[in-house]
């Protein structure tokens, strides 16, 4: 069966489904990393306070704790990105192994569905993870470009070289972060994916549900209220 055939097979519901998930995924994105007005997203919060981490890198002595807290963002990305590749490789011997896919089939629906409909929505997952993984790895990356600028600012805060290249770092460091927190998007969205496999309304549902979360956690978190919290003197920061 050609592409053409296979994508007859699918109701207009399920065209819909997709292209709420793709609007969703793409819009949350924008919103995120372009906010409007002054409500700013967590990820743009923490954006500054890598700047202002980069400042105080330039006079710390030793520099081992930067060294440590850029180790971590590494092992992070290193482990989102094994997990994402586990993921692929078992999606894709899922599409290699039919049967499973027919054991599903009987249990999510009472018709006889074609497997090709089953690898489709599998292959959706499957874009997605493949999408969260190269986010991950170019993460990685950039995280190892840091940690080279880094090393190339001088220890002599005097240093005409010192802040400026400290300021390149920290805008390495977001890149790295961005591009992380654009493969957790996808991640999250391939959860809500798999709600796919019982329809096109699960599908919508799994979307909303997905969109909803990230929202609340760019946007109306306790962690977000924190970052935005003024930096008062100790045993000013609480209300009496």
């Amino acid at each position: 069966m050609t592409l053409l055939g296979t994508l007859e097979l699918f109701a207009w519901p399920d065209f819909a489904a997709v292209a709420i998930l793709a609007l969703a995924s793409f819009g949350i994105g924008w919103v995120i990393e372009h906010p409007f007005g002054k409500r700013l997203s967590t990820s743009i919060l923490m954006r500054r306070y890598r700047e202002d981490w980069m400042r105080a890198f330039v006079t710390r002595q030793p520099r081992i704790f930067d060294s440590g807290i850029l180790d971590s963002l590494r092992q992070g990305t290193l482990f989102f990105a094994s997990s994402s590749m586990i993921a692929i490789g078992g999606g894709l011997a899922l599409i290699g192994n039919p049967q499973p896919l027919r054991d599903v089939a009987s249990d999510l629906t009472q018709s006889q569905t074609p497997e090709a409909i089953w690898e489709i929505k599998i292959l959706l997952i499957l874009l997605l993870l493949s999408s969260a993984f190269l986010h991950f790895v170019w993460a990685h990356r950039l995280f190892g470009y840091c940690a080279v600028l880094m090393a190339s600012v001088p220890n002599d805060p005097e240093d005409p070289h010192a802040y400026p290249r400290a300021a390149k770092a920290a805008e390495i460091n977001a890149l790295a972060a961005r591009s992380f927190n654009r493969g957790m998007r996808a991640v999250y969205f391939a959860l809500g994916s798999v709600a796919w496999l019982a329809g096109a309304v699960p599908l919508m549902i799994g979307t909303i549900v997905v969109l909803l979360v990230i929202w609340r956690r760019e946007f109306a978190s306790r962690s977000r209220d924190v970052l935005r919290r003024p930096d008062l003197p100790v045993g000013q920061d609480q209300k009496p």
